[in-house]
């Protein structure tokens, strides 16, 4: 057993390392509305902006394994090549840099891969790679439906989350799954009825289903699902009976400010539109009450159970049921929804409405730049973006493979290999988990019992599909407060997850998984006990899956340092270098801010 002194503190002053993404924070880079007006498009109080004046330029020192490197100078502003400009091959740091973008972690066997193909041919094989086991499929063979489970805490669904994140090839649909899980929320913390386990694995695999699909389609099966219909509401909404019982607005709120358009209109860029001091305001209370009107009367499919298991509707859309629908004529941000629509038409015309709103490639788009890129994406980067959302280039909108390759390949997201040093998120802690995870082939004997990790101090107090709320674990719109990120108005979302407590049970959770295993699952060293006896070379293979070329050469080379005092004569001796290289890496802010 290896122990190391950590300091949480050092851990969370990695704040000073992450700024806005393409240079600078300030001012035109923050979604932020103007002081005094109404809220960021996600809903987040907004700072004023005050942008803090450029640090002189010149080299800071190596920080030690586990402290804050000092803020980098904000780099004069780097010519950008255009837009769809094909890229070069990349080079080991920045295949390894891409592919924990694009997907979880990078093996040596992916590096090559991307090597030889370049990043626009990866995508394209990773758009054609064939989904693996379901997670129902894997659920119900496991003999996790059966009744006996019926009331069960999800027994099951965790372990074929970990086992797709972790095990399965196709990374780019993996990564996307959990981006949408984080956008299209639904957590199993608000689930009590039977057959939850059925209903969260259900909508896993819809999320899955629909990653490289379009926008509307599935925004249409996100709406319709069992998991959603619950945890919203709109499951069982019913018409106004002029007694007082109204429509359920908890669905038709927030599909509007968090899935689709946002609080305030924006420009093409994300940034907000005003009028005077204040933000437009996208919807009203009126909007609210109409779009609630509009999805009434769905419920479970119950009559398509006949020769099916009971558990069987929580995978099936929810059904119309016309009496229970309210009638009239509808508005819905400007448009009408004439008298005597039924309700399915009635449904999907206010889908088309949201789906064609101005606001959506720039609200969504923004998003996926901040789970797979930076946390404070600039204007720019956003426009390039919401373009792609708008049009895939062949008159299509909403097509999912376009924006994500848009998200990936635009400038902003590669030229950090050219020396940008200012962009950039804090991996979130699942990230973290499922990064070296698979770089140390943690496998499972079968059952992929690893559970959720939600607990702060001795787990990740982060586990997909566990939000506390439809509002995820973080808001993209978050700013973390006392910092130099408050000031600038930078966007760090990851932030909100991040204090003492939550380091030290990171870092717990960490060593245990590469000192004991988790659950059934075991780690493999193999690769890093060969490489053992020389821990200048071990730590630089573990530093370039791990940071992809963000982690110094100074900073490898003190951690090569402190692993080097392990005798490594025997077996025993090498096996605790690799396990101290990793845990001195997973504990270094230069690899926790993803750049």
């Amino acid at each position: 057993m290896f122990r190391f002194p950590w300091s949480s503190a050092a851990v969370t002053a990695a704040a000073a390392a992450l700024s806005a993404c393409g240079g600078g924070g300030g001012g035109g880079d923050s979604p932020a509305a103007p002081s005094g007006s109404a809220p960021t498009p996600d809903g987040s109080p907004s700072p004023a902006p005050s942008p803090a004046p450029a640090p002189a330029p010149g080299p800071a020192p190596a920080p030690a394994p586990g402290e804050a490197p000092a803020p980098a100078p904000a780099p004069a502003p780097s010519p950008a090549p255009a837009a769809g400009v094909a890229l070069p091959l990349p080079n080991d740091a920045q295949a390894a840099r891409f592919l924990a973008q694009a997907g979880f972690a990078a093996t040596e066997a992916d590096i090559a891969t991307l090597k030889s193909v370049g990043y626009n041919a990866w995508l394209d094989l990773q758009f054609l790679s064939p989904r693996t086991e379901s997670h129902w499929d894997w659920v119900v063979r496991n003999g996790y439906a059966a009744d006996a489970n019926k009331y069960s805490f999800y027994e099951g669904f965790h372990n074929s989350v970990w086992r797709k994140f972790i095990s399965s090839p196709d990374q780019l649909r993996q990564r996307m799954v959990l981006a949408l899980s984080e956008i299209f929320v639904v957590s199993a913390m608000g689930f009590t009825f039977p057959w939850r386990t059925m209903t969260m694995t259900a909508y896993a695999d819809l999320l899955e289903e629909n990653a490289f699909g379009s926008f509307r389609g599935l925004l249409e099966a996100v709406t319709l699902s069992p998991a959603m219909g619950a945890f919203l509401a709109m499951r069982g909404s019913k018409k106004e009976d002029g007694k007082g019982r109204q429509p359920d607005e908890n669905f038709a709120r927030e599909v509007m400010q968090l899935f689709t358009i946002g609080l305030v209109q924006l420009n093409l860029d994300g940034t907000p539109q005003t009028s005077g001091s204040r933000a437009v305001e996208t919807y009203d209370q009126t909007v609210v009450t109409q779009m609630a009107r509009a999805f009434t009367g769905w419920d479970y499919d119950t009559a398509g159970n006949s020769g099916s298991p009971e558990y069987a509707v929580m995978r099936r859309p929810m059904v119309h049921n016309a009496s229970n629908f309210s009638t009239g004529s509808k508005t819905v941000l400007g448009a009408s929804i004439a008298a005597g629509t039924d309700g399915p038409t009635a449904m999907r015309q206010a889908l088309d409405t949201l789906a064609n709103h101005p606001n959506v490639g720039p609200f969504f788009g923004r998003q996926l730049i901040q789970r797979f890129v930076c946390s404070n994406p600039s204007p720019s980067y956003v426009q390039r973006v919401a373009e792609a959302f708008n049009n895939n280039g062949q008159g299509v909108r909403g097509d999912l493979k376009a924006v994500l390759r848009a998200v990936l390949l635009d400038p902003e997201a590669r030229l950090t290999d050219a020396g940008v040093t200012s962009s950039g998120k804090l991996r979130e802690p699942t990230q973290r988990f499922v990064q070296v995870a698979r770089n140390v082939n943690l496998t499972s004997a079968g059952q992929w019992t690893l559970g959720q990790t939600m607990d702060t101090e001795n787990s990740l107090g982060q586990s997909p599909f566990f939000s506390p709320s439809v509002f995820n674990f973080f808001r993209p719109g978050y700013v973390p407060p006392n910092s130099s990120m408050t000031a600038a108005g930078v966007t760090a979302p990851e932030f909100q997850l991040l204090n003492e407590v939550t380091v030290t049970g990171y870092l717990n959770f960490m060593q245990k998984v590469l000192t004991t295993g988790l659950g059934d699952a075991k780690a493999d060293f193999s690769a890093d006990v060969a490489l053992a006896g020389d821990a200048r070379a071990m730590v630089a293979r573990q530093a370039l899956l791990l940071g992809g070329g963000n982690v110094s050469d100074a900073t490898q080379q003190r951690i090569a340092t402190a692993v080097g005092t392990i005798a490594a004569a025997t077996d025993a001796g090498k096996l605790n270098r690799a396990r101290a290289g990793w845990m001195l890496l997973l504990a270094c802010p230069e690899y926790q801010i993803q750049k």
